[in-house]
């Protein structure tokens, strides 16, 4: 018994559609359960207002029953937003849609906060990275713990500052590119005292031929007391003897000043910082030609690299005034230098500021209790000299001595002692 209804028998398996039907016509609504909407039709009732197939068919939904367009258009499920988009009609990329939400405005004062607090912080790492690095690298070889006899401490700071003609790592080309010789040994050319405190710095060249009495001292590696022995020499030569304690023994002994800090840079260290910071600018008085030193410049404006730098401090041979008219060249170049090293253009731009530092420090040779802090000071007392706010003179000379020495003014340097150590305005002049 056949219980399919009328027109879908086994004899009309011909007119089926679907299962490898070839006819054209549609599959009927009987396989599409899923769009049944309204309520079933009775049996042999027309679908679409049409005779059913063989009768037998359920009826489709009305579209006006169904909800659709009032019964003049096709239902395309947009009607409720049911089919594609969310409940309430929101479809994809309208108001309400959370992936579409509208972005708030930027907090800008938020954005300036992080930012001045991440480059403040950047800051402060990186100069304190900078000290402990800068630190690190100061040659602290001075004991002046082993000078005795010292006078008492004054006002303000008194720093000894001293060239040496140290060849230390120089190589053979070095010496010769620089015309330094080959000599051994270690010597000064050049010392200097800076005084700063409350007012205006002081530098006072103290020649290298100046007539000094070798005090009492203590050896700096032996520990012995060698006795006065009322000896005159050259300051150099003090020096040479026993290095910069009995150096600075000798200074204190022959002013009554007491030092408080000491530092010294070799004939290299001195080329490289020149070189470093990019030349360093002079006004040169005269045609210089020394074939000593290696200096042959020409009068006037000029920036001067390291070469030409160390050539134009040692130079004296060339100079009317000889050995006082070098020191005068060395405090105008020294102070010019500071104020070079000074500049926004080198303190604020690292690929000079750290060559710069680097080639200082590796040459400085300073007093164990020298801080970074203290070099600052005396390098931006050196450029207030420079600027006209301080003072830069000679020790005063009286005359030679019968050794042929260079003899200080007694007198005058009392009074310029004195008023160093109560830190008031100098009023004393030097040759």
């Amino acid at each position: 018994m056949n219980d399919w209804p009328e027109g879908f028998s086994g004899d009309n398996r011909g007119s089926r559609y679907g299962r490898g039907s070839s006819s054209a016509q549609p599959e009927s609504a009987r396989v599409m359960r899923q769009v049944r909407r309204g309520p079933a039709a009775s049996p042999g009732q027309a679908g679409y207002g049409a005779p059913a197939y063989g009768g037998g068919l359920p009826p489709q939904p009305s579209y006006v029953d169904g909800g659709g367009h009032g019964g003049d258009g096709y239902d395309s499920g947009y009607n409720t937003g049911q089919v594609y988009g969310s409940p309430g009609g929101r479809g994809p990329g309208g108001p309400g849609d959370g992936r579409y939400e509208p972005r708030p405005a930027p907090n800008w004062r938020r954005r300036i906060k992080v930012t001045a607090i991440t480059l403040v912080t950047l800051l402060v790492v990186t100069s304190v990275g900078t000290y402990f690095w800068a630190d690190s690298k100061l040659n602290r070889e001075v004991d002046l713990s082993k000078v005795i006899d010292r006078p008492e401490a004054g006002e303000g700071t008194n720093y000894l500052i001293v060239g040496s003609d140290s060849r230390k790592g120089m190589s053979a080309e070095e010496k010769k590119k620089l015309h330094t010789g080959s000599a051994e040994g270690k010597r000064t050319d050049s010392m200097m005292i800076l005084h700063t405190g409350g007012g205006a710095p002081t530098l006072i060249s103290l020649p290298r031929d100046s007539n000094v009495t070798i005090p009492s001292f203590k050896g700096s590696d032996s520990g012995k007391v060698y006795p006065a022995t009322g000896r005159q020499t050259k300051l150099n030569a003090a020096y040479a003897e026993d290095g910069p304690e009995l150096l600075v023994r000798t200074v204190e002994a022959n002013t009554g000043l007491h030092i408080d800090h000491y530092v010294e840079i070799g004939f290299a260290g001195f080329a490289n910082i020149v070189d470093a910071v990019g030349g360093v600018e002079m006004n040169i008085p005269q045609d210089i030609k020394d074939t000593k030193s290696g200096a042959d410049l020409k009068k006037g404006t000029q920036t001067l690299n390291g070469e030409q730098a160390l050539a134009f401090v040692r130079t004296r041979y060339a100079l009317k005034g000889s050995d006082l008219d070098r020191t005068k060249n060395q405090q105008k170049f020294l102070s010019a230098l500071a104020n070079q090293v000074a500049t926004p253009g080198t303190v604020l731009n690292p690929f000079k500021l750290y060559p710069t530092m680097s080639a200082g420090l590796d040459t400085l040779v300073v007093d164990k209790d020298m801080s970074l802090f203290d070099l600052a000071s005396m390098f931006w007392a050196m450029k207030g000299v420079s600027g006209g706010e301080g003072k830069s003179m000679n020790m005063p000379i009286a005359g030679s001595s019968p050794n042929g020495n260079l003899q200080w003014n007694t007198a005058k340097v009392k009074t310029l002692v004195n008023e160093l150590k109560n830190d008031d305005p100098v009023t004393v002049s030097g040759n």
